[in-house]
C-alpha cells in the first residue's frame, strides 16, 4: 500500500508516520493478496482535539473511517479498529460481489475467524470484535420526488430550511444530479458525478 499522510495544524513526525504505517499495514492480513491501494491519511488538530481520517479506495470497495481523541496515537488505534470492523462486517458481501462480477476469486480471506483468534490471543487481547455479519440491508422507507433544477447555493438554502443534513437536486447549469451536504465542521460539501 502507498501512504499519503498529511497534517493540518500538525507536523507529521517520522514517529507518527511510522505508527500509522505499522497500524494500517496490519489490515493487509484480512486480504487474500496485499491490496494495491493508496492510503490517504489526514491528521489535524482542532481546539486541542486530534482528528484522523483514513480513506483507502480500492476497486469496487471504499474503506473510510474517522476518529477524534485527545491523543493522536489513541485516535490512530481507534480509527484502525473501525476499519477492521468494516472489513469484518462486509467480508461476505464484498467477496460475493467480486465472484459475481467475474473478478478475482474473492478479496478477503475466508479464514477471518482464525485471524480473530490470533488477534484475541495475541497483541490485541483486550479488544472486543463483535461479529456483525449482515447479509441483507433492509430498506424501511422509500421517497420519491421531482428534482427541481437549481444551483448549489439554492440547494443549500432548501436543505437548511428543511433541517436536513443533505439535499439532492438537479444542477441547473449542466442537468446532472448533485448532492449538497453539511460537513461535521459546519461547512458544506457538493457531490457531483464524474
Amino acid at each position: 500500500m502507498n501512504y499519503n499522510i498529511r497534517g493540518e495544524n500538525l507536523e507529521v513526525t517520522p514517529a507518527l508516520k511510522s505508527y500509522v504505517e505499522k497500524k494500517v499495514g496490519k489490515l493487509e492480513r484480512y486480504f487474500d493478496t496485499t491490496p494495491v491501494a493508496d492510503v490517504h491519511v489526514k491528521m489535524q488538530v482542532h481546539n486541542s482535539e486530534n482528528n484522523i481520517e483514513i480513506t483507502i479506495p480500492m476497486p469496487q470497495l471504499l474503506l473510510r473511517a474517522e476518529e477524534k481523541h485527545a491523543d493522536m496515537y489513541a485516535a490512530i488505534d481507534l480509527v484502525v479498529e473501525k476499519l477492521e470492523r468494516q472489513i469484518r462486517k462486509h467480508k461476505t458481501k464484498v467477496n460475493r460481489k467480486f465472484r459475481q462480477n467475474g473478478g478475482v476469486k474473492h478479496m478477503f480471506k475466508d479464514d477471518i475467524e482464525e485471524l480473530n483468534e490470533e488477534i484475541i490471543n495475541g497483541e490485541l487481547a483486550n479488544d472486543e470484535f463483535p461479529e456483525e455479519e449482515v447479509d441483507d440491508y433492509e430498506i424501511v422507507r422509500k421517497k420519491r420526488f421531482n428534482l427541481k433544477p437549481m444551483d448549489a447555493e439554492e440547494a443549500i438554502l432548501q436543505m437548511d430550511m428543511l433541517g436536513h443534513a443533505f439535499f439532492v437536486f438537479s444542477n441547473s447549469v449542466n442537468g446532472d444530479t448533485n448532492v449538497v451536504y453539511r460537513r461535521k465542521d459546519g461547512r458544506y460539501g457538493l457531490i457531483e458525478p464524474e
